[in-house]
């Protein structure tokens, strides 16, 4: 019934695999989507789609791992996008809060791997952190290579900004935040997206919604992101969650192969 549309299920933290995908399929989690982080995490999303039926994946390179983007890396990257369960490319884009970083090589990077979706025929899954001016010009500017189209994951924005990502076609995915006590202007937002843009996630093995914040993240919990989605949207849970699978679906055409 659930999908978890981001999750790092490669991530060390989420060690015992088999573990995190019998808990998430026993809480009616169908399927989780793991976004890579460089060339590596995304050669170990594919093993893990190639293990687990229930997991897809993305291949891309995450901005905060950029320094170690190079001809090599894209090739490796490249290469995955061919993959049957290869959904998308991400996650990309923007993250100048970490320093040092650097905004000239963020910027190529993210450009070059909306190209490579493009010339792939994939969406992509966008990251963006104290970027948004850097982000949306990037996008605005490359309208015509998202013609397979994107996601903002892990929406915390303001509802100017989600008007501007939705002109441009982009859905925008909720995660842990919007069930937190102080998510006040991020329920606004989620008030605001049409119910046909949204999808929910758990960016796991971090943000775990509440009433589990500051506990271990993981697949499992994108139910209780769905359903703060669908307390705020006046649905029910399941209404909910058929519509953001269906969004899902939509979006990462090959999780319909």
């Amino acid at each position: 019934m659930f999908i978890d549309t981001h999750c790092h299920l490669h991530d060390d933290k989420l060690a015992d695999t088999d573990k995190h995908v019998e808990e998430y399929l026993r809480d009616g989690v169908d399927i989780a989507i793991n976004a890579a982080c460089c060339a590596l995490t995304s050669e170990k999303g594919k093993d893990l789609a190639e293990k687990y039926p229930s997991v897809y994946f993305m291949t891309g390179c995450h901005p905060s791992d950029i320094g170690g983007f190079d001809e090599q890396e894209l090739l490796r990257i490249e290469k995955l996008t061919a993959h049957p369960k290869c959904v998308a490319v991400g996650e990309i884009g923007l993250d100048y809060h970490w320093e040092p970083f650097d905004k000239e090589k963020q910027q190529k990077g993210f450009i070059r791997q909306i190209e490579l979706a493009n010339q792939y025929k994939l969406p992509i899954c966008i990251h963006s952190r104290d970027a948004t001016a850097d982000t949306l010009k990037i996008l605005k500017e490359n309208k015509a290579k998202l013609q397979y189209g994107a996601v903002m994951h892990c929406f915390s924005g303001s509802k100017e900004t989600a008007a501007e990502i939705l002109k441009m076609g982009l859905y925008i995915s909720f995660a842990g935040p919007l069930t937190f006590k102080n998510a006040n202007n991020l329920v606004e937002v989620a008030k605001f997206v049409p119910e046909d843009m949204c999808l929910t996630e758990t960016d796991c093995p971090y943000l775990t919604p509440h009433p589990f914040r500051g506990k271990l993240n993981s697949p499992k919990n994108v139910s209780l992101v769905t359903a703060r989605l669908a307390e705020i949207k006046g649905l029910n849970v399941d209404d909910m969650a058929e519509k953001v699978m269906n969004n899902a679906k939509r979006l990462f055409y090959k999780l319909e192969k």
